[in-house]
């Protein structure tokens, strides 16, 4: 019975409220990260255009043309992404996801020196980390990069189809 109970105590526990997720965003300052998201997103977006152009040979009018699609396409992620739509959003994943007692133990975290603490150290960690991933897959890159040129290199191997039959016709025999 008590097993019964504690399985589905999670299932009755009470729902946060609206206010409850607005002080828990505020305090983890979602809106400023997803904020900050938004030039890095359009950074990449605006290499990818850049790539593009030249890759291929555009005249003048098709340098224009692609510009105008880069400037809606910025404004429809803007768009996108802002709070004032996003906010909604995550009212209700929060909802769905957190109770009442998650969400305030969270806001009372990000509210306390120690969850200040962690956001302001946050985007130095994270820039940290992925100095740290690319300085441990350089080595990887170099050795793939090397690969890639053997195999580019290497002259057509006329011998690999011989024994490929070989081993077909070696196997084809032993059944």
């Amino acid at each position: 019975l008590a097993l019964g109970l504690a399985a589905i105590a999670p299932a009755l526990a009470a729902p946060p409220t609206d206010a409850d997720i607005n002080r828990l965003l505020a305090a983890s300052r979602a809106q400023n990260m997803l904020d900050s998201m938004v030039p890095r997103m359009e950074e990449m977006q605006r290499q990818q255009f850049q790539q593009i152009a030249q890759q291929r040979k555009l005249d003048n009018a098709q340098k224009a043309q692609l510009q105008r699609i880069e400037q809606r396409s910025s404004e429809t992620i803007r768009q996108a992404l802002s709070w004032q739509q996003l906010r909604p959003m995550y009212v209700d994943l929060y909802k769905k996801t957190f109770s009442k007692e998650d969400v305030l133990a969270m806001a009372e975290f990000y509210e306390s020196s120690a969850g200040q603490s962690l956001l302001d150290k946050t985007p130095a960690l994270m820039q940290n980390a992925m100095v740290a991933i690319q300085d441990r897959m350089q080595p990887l890159f170099v050795d793939l990069q090397k690969d890639l040129e053997a195999i580019v290199n290497e002259a057509p191997a006329q011998a690999a189809p011989a024994k490929y039959c070989l081993l077909y016709t070696s196997d084809a025999a032993d059944e």
